[in-house]
């Protein structure tokens, strides 16, 4: 884990993913400057973590699901990354798969990054699992930390429905 934790403010490293497992063409790389959307948001999370399962992963569909509710889905990019910095037999990528399809994220492109450190951990400078970044429209980094809540989450996709 990172003594530094992330990049607030600063502009979004492309993604660096070295292996995609859904919701992305094959033999293709999933890059931010071929993402549509003006927001994404970029879960990182471990399998066998149990803040992944209780927050991380229901944060995202919450935050997913309200979005589509007030029709404003399209103005987010929703990206799940298996981080595995630790436990690298047990964080499979059938793991992650298994994860994804739990909470009902089986739409979201879905990535295994398992370097030494894995490249999101590195470019991003996370501090570990379950960890979350909101990219804005201007491709900065508006959010970067562990367990998004209330305040913080407004104040980060406030505007996505300013149009």
């Amino acid at each position: 884990m990172n003594d530094h934790p992330g990049i607030l403010g600063q502009r979004a490293p492309e993604l660096r993913v070295p292996q995609w497992l859904a919701n992305v063409d094959s033999g293709a790389d999933l890059k931010i400057a071929d993402i549509d959307a003006p927001f994404i948001y970029l879960y990182n999370f471990q399998s066998w973590c149990p803040g992944c399962h209780s927050h991380g992963f229901p944060t995202m569909k919450a935050v997913k699901d309200a979005l589509e509710r007030q029709a404003v889905g399209d103005r987010m990019q929703f990206v799940a990354v298996q981080t595995v910095f630790e436990g690298h037999d047990v964080n499979t990528a059938d793991k992650a798969i298994e994860s994804a399809a739990r909470h009902g994220l089986t739409d979201v492109p879905l990535g295994q990054d398992s370097g030494s450190p894995p490249t999101i951990m590195a470019d991003y400078r996370t501090g570990g699992t379950p960890w979350t970044v909101i990219i804005g429209p201007d491709r900065s980094v508006v959010y970067n930390g562990f367990q998004p809540r209330g305040e913080q989450l407004s104040a980060a996709l406030g505007p996505l429905f300013r149009r």
